[in-house]
């Protein structure tokens, strides 16, 4: 099968040559051309990660609104068998606002059935308007049962679910996130990638790091760039180290990719989003360095739009408690200060406690670095004998699907 192109830049023959010294300003095809999904003009080459209890609904709604709209926002992990199950924790998960257009759910499943019956489900109910497939996550708890960044090493499997998958979905267009591999000696993503564009997955997000490495050391670009060299059919995001515009901009430059996936990189900095959307429109000289005032309102608002999508203020303002050192990173604020503003429990103690702050602070130098989870060389946890036959399936077990959702 040879599927349409759905997520292509309007003016697919300006090439990158990584090579060409001239090519150092923004690739023409890339800055003025609508991206779709399927029937949807994303207007920018641009995706939020899924990141679990992150990308909800109030976090997709700032990062949306500082892109103007344009872009792809994709909601944190859903599993398959909690939709299916109705879940009510997942259930909330999915609740889009009413400005998401289009509206994008990541699942994750590793029962080829069970992906089926949620895609069906997606679609028949109208849930979504996009789909999302999660094989890129490195944590043990997925892994050791053969899901996430585990899974595709399964060739027999990996097909299976992006069939029921793409089958499940009709009209709405199905892609899929994934890693390079579960470590350097045990690669997947060219063969998962040819898999995909087989069984109609219409584009490919890669994260060019290993399970082993989860988030440590430098992301493989060279990987983004074979990846797409392998997959001409269908457009290619890369992943990783994109921690400013100028990096999106590098990637796009160097591998060919056809956009951006960024998750570490806005966490606590939403507005990037703006720096990816003016860079990427050839607009390279505007970038937010917002002083630390405008950074403490947006903090706030961000509390607030948690405590109303929760139903409950206090629970929005505990919920926000994870996102304040990324907020205050590189800001002088003293760690008892942090400490304080890390155990808020309402609107009027966090805006308090801001308001003691030097708010006249100005962007801090070397803010806009890696932020986020840095670990890697990780021991990565699978399912027994996982690793003797990668066209065996037999070693997934009945617990494999998780019954919640997100973090």
């Amino acid at each position: 099968m040879t599927p349409t192109n759905p997520m292509t830049s309007a003016d697919p023959t300006t090439p990158t040559n990584p090579g060409d010294p001239e090519s150092s300003a923004t690739p023409a095809s890339r800055t003025d051309s609508a991206v779709r999904v399927g029937p949807h003009a994303l207007r920018a080459p641009v995706v939020l990660a899924p990141m679990a209890g992150i990308t909800n609904a109030p976090f997709r709604t700032l990062c949306r609104e500082f892109s103007g709209g344009k872009g792809l926002f994709v909601s944190e992990m859903i599993t398959t068998r909690a939709l299916v199950e109705r879940n009510d924790k997942t259930m909330q998960l999915i609740k889009f606002d009413a400005s998401e257009q289009p509206r994008s759910i990541q699942l994750y499943g590793v029962d080829p059935a069970t992906v089926g019956k949620a895609a069906r489900m997606i679609a028949a109910e109208g849930l979504a308007d996009h789909i999302d497939l999660n094989f890129g996550c490195p944590v043990p708890k997925v892994t050791r049962k053969g899901g996430g960044a585990a899974l595709p090493y399964k060739r027999n499997l990996l097909r299976a679910i992006l069939r029921e998958a793409v089958g499940g979905a009709g009209d709405l267009p199905v892609t899929m996130k994934m890693r390079k591999g579960i470590d350097d000696d045990h690669l997947t993503y060219l063969d998962a990638g040819r898999i995909a564009v087989e069984e109609g997955v219409q584009a490919i997000a890669l994260h060019g790091r290993t399970s082993a490495q989860h988030y440590g050391g430098t992301a493989d670009w060279d990987a983004i760039a074979r990846l797409k060299e392998h997959v001409p059919e269908i457009p290619v995001l890369g992943n990783g180290d994109v921690w400013s515009a100028e990096d999106a901009l590098r990637m796009v430059r160097e591998t060919g990719c056809d956009g951006v996936v960024v998750g570490r990189g806005c966490l606590g900095r939403p507005w990037l989003f703006a720096d990816l959307v003016a860079a990427f429109e050839g607009r390279t000289g505007e970038q937010a360095r917002p002083a630390l005032r405008e950074v403490a309102d947006i903090m706030v608002r961000h509390a607030t739009l948690l405590g109303e999508w929760l139903g409950d203020e206090s629970r929005g303002v505990v919920d926000f408690r994870k996102h304040v050192a990324w907020y205050l990173k590189g800001f002088s604020v003293g760690s008892e200060m942090r400490k304080r503003l890390a155990i808020t429990s309402s609107l009027q103690e966090l805006r308090a406690g801001l308001d003691e702050l030097d708010l006249d602070q100005a962007w801090p130098v070397g803010a806009d670095g890696p932020r986020g989870r840095t670990s890697g060389n990780n021991r990565v946890v699978l399912p027994d004998g996982w690793l003797k036959d990668p066209y065996d399936c037999s070693g997934i077990s009945e617990d494999a699907e998780l019954d919640t959702s997100g973090g």
